[in-house]
């Protein structure tokens, strides 16, 4: 039960209107740092109305009691505004966004190592004419540095609060807190002023507030950059930090896979135990749990990844790897900021395309969410493991290299060259659309574990609660298509021959069979659509195998697939998945973060021409030299 001073507090709440403020500033002003520490795990996220930009809200009770709804908005370069992100901040500030009430108080963040930059943002805030103040996050770092900035003169000559910050340091947002007791400063709003305009009254300001001292020590950041954007240091560098993040996204993550397929079978044991036999017992456990084993045997990758890609965000080291790939990336017709979300697309789609929000430029975006379903994600490995295991064998070339993983790299490099390709013909169809990398190198910082915990919780929540109910859903419909209708009396094939899934398969045979599917692969290719390892144990349904792990299926299935298929038909497959249409949590990503069909349904019909014709292309050249 609530004591006597909760339930006061509450009633108390209930009847004071929370004040509505807002957090704006720059990219890498550390503006969520800042919003972590006022709010801690009192967030919620989710996304604006009729867009896929997230919004994040916090809630907060100042030392003097007051409630407050904070929102941390989207960073932003300017008022201008130039990308999805930066136009809803510009409209909520301004009160102009659709069902979003004008906050009552923007708090607009700055950096305290790049004031020249930020400032000239803080100008553009000031012109809204709304209630401000200003908060200087990274004093700590400023002062390091020999920088030394007049507050009070500074608070002077804006004519609004201003405040220092530490967003990283417990105790470090303390000064604006007690800001939330004052009362809400006046702003009066004042014309637009020409660029030229705000960049010289920065430099007035530069010079009146901020000191530096006359011999300032050489930063530690700019000893570090001489090796990190060196052309070639920076390239090994770069290339180390991706091994040891592709070791950990599939080493790391097994013990934690084991852990929830022992929780699931466990869980489907125990429901085995009481519910008899039946439709509802195959409904629970083939259905619905193996479902969310399905979705739920992603999450350590999904975690593992976005930890790393957390670190390198938080640490400052993001925005130079863009800076490095962007010569290369530039010569396929993108951006470095392409590279984080194609990099996670290798572990699952789904987060890569996620992380296209950070692109700014819409076409660089579009077609970043178009590649990233061409990488090899993690969940095709099952599928590769078993036909490589099967019908290549196992010998070394040049008794160095095994001819097996010969074959896995190769498929790993066609499906890059193949994202290489598309993204050229993109760029023909798009010669004038090219945007110049225009990036912000911030500082080097130590990573936050409390951000790093948030955000990691946020990446969990929104991971499946978007991809975790329709999977479930959909392993629960194609449970009941391989299920019903029984097999008659007397039957002797698989069930499965005899059910809607089966009918389906000798359905789809005439699409597949010039391209060397038989019928049965067409039947896994259904299963395989909410993911991709389904597929073995789909096919060890279908060729009556028996239950049992994957692993375990796929070790008695290897052998039967040798005897019955001919090597152009497991190649034909091979390259069916190098290509394959994604699963249906990745086209239903895609539908969220575009707002629309027509966008998943271009990749998909693209996905499915590419893997259709390079299935075709290997089965008629396999048989040709042989392999028929």
């Amino acid at each position: 039960m609530s004591s006597p001073e909760v339930v006061a507090d509450r009633l108390a709440d209930r009847g004071q209107k929370p004040l509505l403020a807002a957090l704006v500033g720059n990219p890498n002003c550390g503006k969520t740092a800042l919003f972590n520490q006022l709010t801690g795990s009192r967030q919620k996220v989710a996304n604006y109305a009729g867009v896929t930009v997230e919004r994040k809200e916090g809630r907060l009770h100042s030392p003097g009691g007051r409630r407050v709804r904070l929102l941390d908005l989207p960073g932003t370069y300017s008022m201008q505004a130039t990308s999805p992100d930066e136009a809803v901040t510009r409209d909520v500030c301004a009160g102009r966004y659709r069902g979003e009430p004008a906050p009552e108080l923007i708090i607009c963040v700055i950096s305290a190592t790049n004031l020249r930059l930020h400032l000239r943002f803080a100008l553009e805030v000031r012109q809204l004419g709304r209630p401000m103040i200003l908060v200087i996050n990274m004093i700590d770092a400023a002062e390091r540095q020999g920088l030394s900035i007049d507050i009070a003169h500074l608070s002077a000559e804006l004519d609004i609060p201003v405040v220092t910050a530490v967003g990283i340091r417990r105790g470090g947002a303390d000064q604006v807190l007690t800001m939330f007791d004052r009362p809400l400063p006046h702003v009066p709003q004042g014309p637009a002023v020409p660029e030229g305009d705000i960049h010289a009254e920065v430099r007035r300001l530069m010079d009146l507030c901020v000191r530096r001292d006359t011999q300032p020590r050489e930063i530690f950041g700019e000893r570090l950059d001489r090796r990190v954007l060196h052309p070639v240091w920076g390239m090994i560098i770069l290339t180390i930090l991706l091994f040891v993040m592709f070791q950990a996204v599939f080493s790391w993550a097994e013990p934690l896979k084991d852990l929830i397929d022992q929780g699931i079978a466990a869980l489907a044991g125990g429901v085995r135990a009481i519910v008899p036999d039946g439709p509802l017992s195959g409904l629970l456990t083939d259905g619905v749990l193996a479902g969310a084993g399905t979705v739920l045997e992603f999450l350590p990758q999904i975690l593992i990844l976005f930890f790393w890609i957390l670190v390198l965000e938080e640490s400052g080291y993001l925005p130079r790897a863009a800076f490095l790939l962007d010569r290369i990336m530039a010569s396929a017709g993108l951006s470095g900021r392409s590279f984080i979300p194609l990099l996670s697309s290798f572990a699952c789609a789904v987060p890569g395309i996620m992380a296209t929000r950070t692109i700014q430029n819409p076409r660089d975006r579009f077609v970043t969410i178009l590649l990233a379903p061409l990488m090899t994600c993690s969940a095709r490995l099952p599928v590769y493991a078993l036909l490589i295991g099967a019908f290549i064998p196992d010998r070394s070339v040049g008794g160095v290299f095994s001819l097996q993983g010969l074959v896995l790299f190769a498929l790993y490099a066609l499906a890059i060259l193949s994202a290489l390709l598309v993204a050229l013909v993109l760029r023909q169809k798009n010669r004038h659309a090219e945007h110049p990398l225009l990036l912000e190198l911030p500082d080097y910082r130590l990573p936050g574990l409390r951000n790093l915990a948030l955000g990691l919780w946020q990446r969990t929540q929104i991971f499946l609660s978007r991809v975790g109910t329709i999977i479930v859903t959909l392993s629960v419909l194609l449970w009941g298509l391989s299920s019903w209708p029984g097999p008659p009396p007397g039957a002797t094939g698989p069930a499965i021959d005899y059910s809607l899934a089966g009918r389906i398969g000798h359905l789809m045979l005439p699409l597949f069979a010039p391209i060397g599917f038989t019928w049965q692969i067409c039947v896994a290719l259904i299963p395989g659509l909410a993911a991709r390892e389904v597929a073995v144990s789909a096919l060890a349904t279908v060729y009556a195998v028996g239950a049992g792990e994957s692993a375990d299926a796929a070790d008695r299935l290897a052998p039967l697939l040798s005897s019955q298929w001919s090597l152009a038909t497991a190649l034909s497959l091979l390259a069916w998945y190098v290509y394959a249409p994604q699963c249906f949590s990745t086209i239903a990503v895609i539908r969220r973060e575009t707002g629309g069909w027509k966008t998943p349904a271009l990749a998909a019909g693209y996905l499915f021409a590419m893997a259709w014709f390079a299935s075709f292309l290997t089965w008629h050249i396999t048989r040709l030299f042989g392999g028929g």
